[in-house]
């Protein structure tokens, strides 16, 4: 079995990160295992979370690789913060989060 994959990220307001994640991801939380975490799937057994620790809030980052990265970006409910094509022709877009938190996609040429 191929290894599960959790990525999280810490943040300030929880109904706001939710909004924000939801908005990217295309929908909502697939769980919310917690009061103070929601989780989404993005492709099986690997996950998004955001939990509750306004301490911690905009310290995480995280990258996934897509298939499909132009579809992604024409999906994507909010604008990206930043994009780079590196020399071999691999694109990477980030997105930040309200508390500045990175969440990237990259995708092949």
């Amino acid at each position: 079995m191929p290894p599960a994959l959790f990525a999280g990220f810490w943040v300030s307001d929880l109904e706001a990160a939710i909004a924000w994640y939801s908005a990217l991801l295309g929908a909502g939380p697939v769980m919310r295992p917690k009061d103070d975490e929601a989780v989404w799937e993005i492709a099986e057994d690997r996950y998004v979370y955001v939990e509750r620790a306004a301490d911690r809030a905009g310290h995480s980052h995280a990258t996934v690789f897509l298939d499909d990265l132009d579809g992604f970006l024409t999906a994507a409910g909010v604008p990206p913060a930043s994009t780079e094509t590196y020399d071999d022709g691999v694109r990477k877009v980030v997105f930040r989060d309200p508390d500045g938190n990175e969440f990237g996609v990259g995708g092949a040429p």
